[in-house]
């Protein structure tokens, strides 16, 4: 279903952006490929590695906060993949209305300019922050995310498809702790800084968020949340895998964070169902015809079940490890640097 169609991504030139581009052009026959995006410098970068002479990509400046940008950007376009976001939860916390900006109103635009144009398809990147927020980033994120869901209700020019993916911290996208640690290593330190010890998150890798989202364009029915059943890890399991020798300072919790992150809420176990390795959390909204029908099939998750990187599957020391090779191979082969980690969404 994905073959000759017009596919465009917000926030294309990020780490998602350019591994979905990679993974579309690999495995699919697309019919354009939409880089839709603020930085014009990352945008000749990438131009580099898919020239248009050879691909058929088209790359567009712009910003989600433009609502005119968007609405002549999505002309004729079939399926809209939102990875654009403000998402560096200590910096959210001191510039607010920057994030409600970008995250809120940019997913607003988004949904307007999807409706207005006759988009068949809008998949938007969620995360692990947005359950029970604490943060200004997770709290920008659930109201995307009802944004996006209750965008189905309503008909533009045809009816237009918006679903979400929530997941975790992805291996091999920007941030700052993989790299941080790999650096003390490769400096010969071995204390290495951690905000709590008891700390865990999810993790992911680039090729399985692709993935997700894949599924999620051929799957979606209209206001479901996709979840990926991923592993978590505590922070400090991640760091001995790193440097098996290492010592720890405690630095304290950033603003925003938390110990441990949810993927899913107790509130929603009651419209979560299990399809494979993903669960799939089902709107409330009784205007958005035959999605409780499609599902009916799949068995539910138990009642009172959440979703939490606490007690959840541990991801192992050489899990991780064949993550992170993996990733320099690929980092190696589209001239990045080393490994980064970031938290998606």
């Amino acid at each position: 279903m994905l073959n000759n169609k017009v596919i465009l991504i917000t926030g294309g030139t990020g780490s998602f952006g350019k591994e979905f581009t990679s993974y579309m052009l690999n495995h699919y026959k697309p019919k354009k490929l939409i880089i839709f995006s603020r930085d014009e410098y990352k945008q000749s970068e990438m131009a580099k590695r898919f020239p248009d002479t050879n691909y058929p990509i088209r790359f567009f400046l712009g910003d989600i906060r433009d609502r005119d940008r968007l609405y002549r950007a999505f002309e004729n376009v079939d399926y809209v993949v939102h990875a654009a976001a403000l998402k560096q939860v200590p910096s959210l916390e001191y510039n607010p209305f920057e994030a409600v900006k970008t995250n809120v109103i940019g997913a607003n635009n988004i949904a307007d300019a999807a409706l207005d144009r006759g988009v068949e398809k809008v998949i938007a990147l969620s995360t692990d922050k947005a359950v029970n927020p604490i943060n200004l980033y997770g709290a920008t994120k659930v109201v995307a995310e009802k944004i996006f869901i209750a965008a189905n209700s309503y008909r533009g020019r045809k009816k237009t498809i918006f679903s979400v993916v929530r997941y975790g911290n992805v291996v091999g996208s920007r941030g700052s702790v993989i790299p941080l640690f790999m650096n003390l290593k490769k400096r010969g330190i071995k204390e290495f800084p951690i905000t709590d010890i008891r700390m865990t998150r999810f993790w992911m890798t680039l090729e399985q968020s692709v993935k997700l989202v894949i599924r999620a364009l051929e799957k979606a029915e209209g206001g479901e949340i996709f979840v990926p059943n991923i592993p978590s890890m505590k922070m400090t399991d991640l760091a001995k895998a790193i440097e098996a020798n290492c010592t720890f300072k405690a630095i304290g919790i950033r603003p925003g964070e938390k110990i441990h992150e949810s993927l899913i809420s107790r509130d929603e176990s009651s419209r979560t169902k299990i399809i494979d390795d993903m669960y799939v959390i089902l709107p409330q909204f009784k205007e958005i015809e035959g999605i409780q029908e499609k599902y009916e099939k799949y068995p539910s998750v138990p009642e009172g079940f959440m979703y939490c990187s606490e007690g959840h599957k541990r991801l192992t020391e050489n899990e991780l490890m064949t993550h992170l090779e993996n990733t320099a191979s690929m980092a190696k082969d589209r001239h990045d640097t080393v490994p980064h980690t970031e938290e998606v969404g």
